[in-house]
């Protein structure tokens, strides 16, 4: 069965789907955002999980990863979300992260611009993501691109004890 989400457009050749065989690569990259980002005490991925995630037989969960000399030193990974006002899916980017000896390479911009194909190509309205707000390398990447912050917007997020007390009825 073809991958619906295959980018058969694809310009560097250094990006490309992610496989089984790149999840423990991933899995450490993973790990290597949360320290960059101060989170190491919230990351609990494991290759298992996220295998689970990405190679469901209806996954939720796409990525990319960014691919050189045969070694996964950067990735996306994704999911699709849908605007009612627009009517249309967009791509929520979750995570993009490149190795810090590999920046400055575009492979950022490579694994952005995947992703900003997977959306013309399938209509999609939106491409985004979330940034923390003290990361000023991100965001003066991300505007350089184009990508405008959403001032009027805060992220609010559900989890552990309050997730569990609201998901049970308290």
């Amino acid at each position: 069965m073809p991958d619906e989400f295959s980018g058969s457009y694809r310009v560097d050749p250094r990006i490309r789907r992610v496989r089984e065989g790149d999840i423990e690569a991933v899995v450490e990259l993973v790990h290597g955002l949360a320290e960059y980002e101060r989170l190491t005490h919230e990351c609990e991925l494991t290759a298992d999980r996220l295998r689970s995630a990405l190679f469901a037989p209806e996954p939720a969960l796409f990525g990319h990863v960014a691919e050189v000399d045969g070694e996964v030193v950067g990735f996306t990974l994704w999911f699709l979300n849908f605007s009612t006002f627009r009517g249309s899916h967009g791509i929520y980017l979750e995570d993009l992260f490149v190795r810090q000896d590999r920046r400055g390479t575009g492979l950022g911009r490579a694994l952005l611009t995947e992703l900003a194909e997977e959306c013309v190509r399938r209509g999609y309205a939106r491409l985004e993501w979330s940034v923390l707000n003290w990361n000023d390398p991100a965001i003066g990447f991300y505007t350089s691109l184009g990508a405008a912050p959403l001032g009027e917007w805060s992220v609010f997020r559900l989890t552990d004890d309050a997730l569990t007390a609201l998901g049970s009825g308290g």
